[in-house]
């Protein structure tokens, strides 16, 4: 039997997950029976400014301890297609339906983008399954599981499996569109080269989000090769990521800011 008014310290690990996958307000219900004379510590990989608002919320006084993040694997062949929105669901799906991939694990920014991406694969005949925080607790779990034993090929997510998984052998990441933090672009392609093997990830890069992109460079101190379209698809975006407000908008026929 647990007694709330008696807790000393509550730890909170992982805050910027339990975000992700949609838990605030189960932390909001459970710290409000709390003592306020309590001692809480708050552990989060990434700072955005929801864990920044949840942070000034429940801590009093905090002292922050920054740890400096690691750089990706040289094992990682990383490398960018720039590419207009409507271009993606094309090239996601030549890029994975001419090559022979075992493992694939593609990241959305959105839930709704998770959808998208895998019913165009869905449609083209190819082994895919998706992980977002509309599904169950129980049910991602279970998919995972399935990833894990190769009873499907490509798993299509948010971030709420940039971190916390083990799942080995993972051949390739694509990152379907940019992460705004860039310490999670670093995450997301931390789930492949691991245990000293090779792997690879690619990033759609549009015009919208190229300066986000350009900050991930920064972050990681390289210049991520950017590839040629395949054949036969049209030219997308140059890469001027210093001039992109200028641009914005120009090859999109929706409202920028808007995530699909």
């Amino acid at each position: 039997y647990f007694k709330p008014d008696a807790l000393e310290i509550l730890i909170l690990d992982e805050a910027d997950r339990m975000l992700d996958m949609g838990f605030i307000e189960d932390i909001d219900k459970i710290i409000s029976y709390l003592p306020k004379n309590r001692q809480t510590l708050m552990y989060s990989a990434t700072m955005p400014p929801n864990i920044r608002n949840l942070a000034k919320r429940i801590l009093k006084d905090p002292v922050e301890i920054n740890i400096a993040i690691a750089k990706p694997s040289e094992n990682v062949l990383q490398a960018a297609y720039l590419v207009n929105d409507s271009q993606k669901p094309e090239l996601v799906a030549r890029l994975l339906s001419e090559k022979d991939i075992n493992s694939v694990l593609i990241f959305s920014a959105t839930k709704a983008g998770v959808k998208v991406i895998a019913k165009v694969l869905k449609d083209r005949g190819l082994s895919v399954n998706q992980i977002h925080s509309d599904l169950e607790q129980k049910d991602r779990e279970e998919t995972l599981r399935l990833f894990k034993a190769r009873k499907f090929r490509i798993l299509v997510a948010t971030d709420i499996v940039s971190r916390g998984i083990d799942i080995e052998d993972i051949e390739l990441i694509i990152n379907y569109d940019v992460p705004k933090d860039p310490e999670d672009y670093v995450h997301r392609i931390g789930r492949t080269a691991r245990a000293e093997k090779s792997g690879v990830a690619i990033t759609f890069v549009n015009n919208r989000d190229q300066r986000d992109f350009k900050k991930i460079e920064q972050l990681i101190d390289t210049v991520i090769y950017k590839s040629p379209l395949p054949e036969g698809m049209e030219p997308g975006p140059a890469y001027n990521p210093g001039t992109q407000k200028t641009q914005r908008g120009k090859n999109f026929n929706r409202k920028p800011g808007k995530r699909k």
